[in-house]
């Protein structure tokens, strides 16, 4: 069995890697009914007895003791990372995997990259290594961090490239959350266009989360939990914005927002941690999604958001479940992969689902999902035997489309905006070790990889339907 670490950046990282340990617990502990250590548990969790004195791990197939979290915990303003060890998860993580200071990076991505990334590059390294040497077969890092502020642009592009430097070899799935244009960050395009830069050169797969599309979704479900039509009733704690458990018992205007992405870890996770007739290994995401090294943008979408409460109302055909998965309803960045050009997609199923299902809805939305010319079957699956607490099935799927590109197109828009005046550059060129030349490489960058897709679309019009077939005379 392969272990992974979950290495959370900044504010909006360690608020999302706080809610999925808490569902993560709540999943196994609904799965595990008899207490014991199992492969599963192991593989993003540690067993440790705290009796020894060197607080040692136990074995698989034992009790379990204390279960801690394989993470590592970074933020330049100790707020949240108190306020986690302060909550009902605070014996989860290893005090030992803690890295903080008190004043912040104050939302500029050069403090956190070159100030705090060197400052503290020996003690993250430290921290990431001691992580990796309790796993027998580290798999993959998974990386959450937010792109507008600065120690999540700035310090966790910068353990990225300290995850690539050091364990080269071990995957990097990064979930990235985008700032929404009304950002309250002003400096939010330098900020995430000098990550994409970094997030574009050194991950393996990243996982674009969009801010305003969580808000969406969002409103969406309570618009629904409100009763908007007569038995469309959402069931208690089945929709992914439910906020149970996690920092604290009040909800935050984030929780919601925050339980999605949480429930989008939970489910490209799902595999490595539970058995099933078709188990995807992490690495093979990149493997099979990702034909050209740059263009590793995974749009992600889940379905079901929700489970209805009223039980006369028949659940979700499971065909309808694989329909609005390429809805843009229920993309997790504002976008309509039907419209755009697919290089290749995945859908990890969860719940009872057979392999024939999955075929034969692939089948049924083939015609309408335009494919590139020389990977029309490029579609990877895979089916977990256990759903998610409060559903009985779901689906993640994973679309390498050319749909990111307006996206990108956007940041590069407000970006330039500020850069034409120079507005708050002296903010960042005051930084040791920063120089304007970072901003133009940063912008090159973002414009060759809009280019790229760009390129890719273009080929759609070329696009040629099946011949037609000659039919046999009777």
């Amino acid at each position: 069995m392969t272990q992974s670490v979950v290495v959370q950046v900044g504010q909006c990282g360690n608020q999302v890697g706080c809610r999925f340990w808490d569902l993560a617990l709540r999943e196994h502990a609904h799965v595990n009914k008899g207490g014991m250590y199992d492969e599963a548990l192991s593989s993003f969790f540690r067993n440790v007895d705290l009796r020894s004195s060197d607080g040692g791990t136990c074995g698989i197939g034992g009790r379990i003791q204390h279960l801690k979290a394989r993470a590592v915990l970074v933020d330049m303003e100790e707020g949240v990372v108190n306020e986690i060890l302060q909550g009902p998860l605070r014996e989860v993580f290893d005090s030992t995997q803690l890295v903080t200071d008190v004043s912040g990076s104050g939302n500029n991505w050069a403090v956190g990259y070159m100030t705090y990334g060197s400052a503290y590059r020996e003690r993250i390294v430290e921290k990431l290594r001691k992580a990796a040497e309790h796993c027998d077969c580290l798999q993959c890092f998974f990386l959450i961090h937010s792109m507008g502020g600065g120690t999540g642009s700035g310090l966790g592009t910068r353990v990225l490239s300290l995850l690539q430097e050091e364990f080269p070899e071990v995957c990097r799935i990064v979930t990235s959350v985008y700032p929404s244009a009304e950002d309250d960050v002003i400096t939010s395009p330098y900020n995430s266009v000098l990550a994409m830069r970094e997030l574009t050169e050194r991950a393996d797969c990243i996982l674009p989360v969009e801010n305003q599309s969580l808000i969406d979704i969002v409103n969406k479900i309570k618009l629904m939990s409100h009763g908007a039509k007569p038995g469309l009733m959402i069931k208690r704690d089945s929709a992914v914005t439910s906020g149970q458990g996690g920092l604290s018992e009040a909800e935050k205007p984030f929780d919601a927002m925050n339980n999605i992405i949480a429930n989008l870890l939970l489910s490209i996770t799902s595999s490595a941690r539970f058995e099933g007739s078709l188990n995807m290994d992490l690495s093979e995401i990149a493997m099979n999604l990702v034909p050209f090294p740059r263009l590793h943008y995974l749009v992600p979408s889940l379905t079901p958001l929700y489970t209805l409460a009223d039980v006369n109302i028949p659940t979700r055909r499971l065909d309808q479940m694989f329909s609005d998965a390429f809805s843009k309803d229920h993309q997790l960045i504002r976008a309509d992969p039907k419209h755009s050009l697919y290089l290749a997609c995945a859908l990890m199923v969860r719940g009872n689902v057979q392999v024939s299902d999955v075929r034969r809805n692939i089948e049924r939305l083939k015609p309408s999902l335009p494919f590139v010319s020389w990977n029309q079957e490029g579609w990877k699956t895979s089916l977990c035997s256990v759903p998610p607490v409060g559903h009985s099935h779901s689906l993640l799927a994973l679309a390498n489309n050319t749909c990111v590109k307006p996206t990108f197109m956007e940041l590069r828009e407000r970006f330039t905006k500020l850069y034409r005046k120079k507005a708050h550059l002296h903010h960042y060129l005051h930084v040791d070790g920063m120089e304007q030349s970072f901003f133009s490489e940063a912008i090159t960058s973002l414009s060759s990889l809009i280019e790229e897709y760009h390129h890719l679309d273009a080929t759609k019009a070329r696009l040629m339907p099946d011949a037609p077939r000659l039919c046999i005379a009777r």
